[in-house]
């Protein structure tokens, strides 16, 4: 339905200027916006707002010194992203309650296992003996606890999420679709020439409000508990493996890998695609780079880039001089060839 600006206003705290009310139907980026789009712009000044977006209304910040044309409707709030957040709710409100609250009659679970209040169990999910979950949490389709697995208060995990004997989730998170927790981690006795699985009785430890990605796989430990810490989001397909022990608020992006025994810091962040070698420890703090090749530890609130990782300052100047490489090699050429012909004219001089 279309929306006045001025009610989006009032839905945000903001002001619409005089004469910059319009009626807008929904929520978009500024290059996706078309003119039925309310879209928003941080820095409104630095726009040239004949190509910037087709919007018809736009959300800047009210410390704005330049304002968009007066083709568009303009909604003055402090914070335009986060005043823009709350208007693509109103315009698309996230589905809730997709799994409805009780067990369903579908679902497999088992008469030792524990429910907490308000729990939804949907058709097909497994829950195994002896499993403790918490008030409200949500188990969708396809979900699987091991015996002894226990999903704090609150917490949601996503269609065909897999929970091994043993593990603990805490309250307040989310795991998505096919994430798996608890399985074997990756180590082998091979002195007998044969590859045989070392010890697994440990278990995963995930603390509170910590977000899992789809598809990612966190390892239980060989003896203790493989931990990830409170408010760590971890993204999809990253990889676990046994014996991490993740600080608090850790930030790990898409495909990263963490190999047996890795510790960190709290705050650290992991950019896409980057690999730490086992047992390395990684400070508080710390930003490894996309792709960077960990193999060494990093100290609180280092910025390491590259394979192998190293400083960021230093690894710049590395770039730098490799782009050169090509122009090095001609003039040491030149230079080799300038020495061999002085080589020859002092021979020659001699000789005479």
């Amino acid at each position: 339905m279309p929306t006045a600006l001025s009610k989006l206003a009032e839905l945000t705290g903001g002001i619409v200027p005089e004469g910059r009310d319009c009626l807008v139907e929904r929520a978009a980026q500024l290059r996706a916006a078309d003119e039925t789009c309310v879209t928003f712009a941080e820095k409104p000044e630095k726009l040239d707002w004949s190509v910037a977006t087709k919007a018809r209304a736009v959300v800047v910040p009210s410390s704005a010194t330049v304002l968009p044309p007066e083709r568009f409707g303009v909604l003055l709030v402090d914070d335009p992203k986060r005043a823009f957040n709350k208007i693509a709710a109103f315009f698309r409100p996230r589905r809730e309650n997709l799994v409805a609250k009780g067990v369903s009659e579908l679902a497999n679970v088992a008469p030792s296992a524990k429910l907490g209040e308000g729990v939804a169990i949907a058709p097909f999910a497994v829950v195994g003996e002896d499993c403790q979950i918490g008030d409200g949490a949500v188990l969708h389709s396809g979900v699987v606890l091991l015996a002894g697995a226990k999903v704090g208060a609150g917490t949601t995990l996503f269609p065909n999420v897999v929970v091994y004997e043993n593990c603990v989730v805490g309250s307040n998170c989310l795991i998505h679709a096919n994430a798996v927790i608890g399985a074997y981690g990756f180590g082998y006795d091979s002195s007998t020439g044969e590859h045989v699985l070392s010890a697994q009785y440990g278990n995963v430890v995930i603390e509170d409000n910590v977000e899992i990605g789809a598809c990612a796989t966190i390892d239980r430990a060989a003896y203790d508990s493989t931990k990830i810490g409170e408010g760590t989001k971890i993204d999809n397909h990253v990889m676990i493996a046994h014996n991490c022990r993740l600080g608090r608020r850790n930030l790990i992006c898409a495909s990263s890998g963490v190999a047996g025994s890795v510790e960190t810091g709290d705050y650290v962040v992991m950019a896409g695609r980057v690999g730490v070698r086992d047992h390395v420890t990684i400070g508080t703090g710390a930003v490894l780079g996309a792709m960077a090749g960990v193999m060494g530890d990093a100290p609180e609130g280092a910025r390491i880039v590259g394979i192998p990782a190293t400083p960021e300052k230093e690894q710049m100047r590395k770039q730098v001089a490799l782009a050169k490489l090509p122009e090095t090699q001609k003039e040491f050429k030149a230079l080799k060839k300038e020495v061999a012909d002085l080589t020859k004219r002092l021979e020659e001089l001699e000789r005479r």
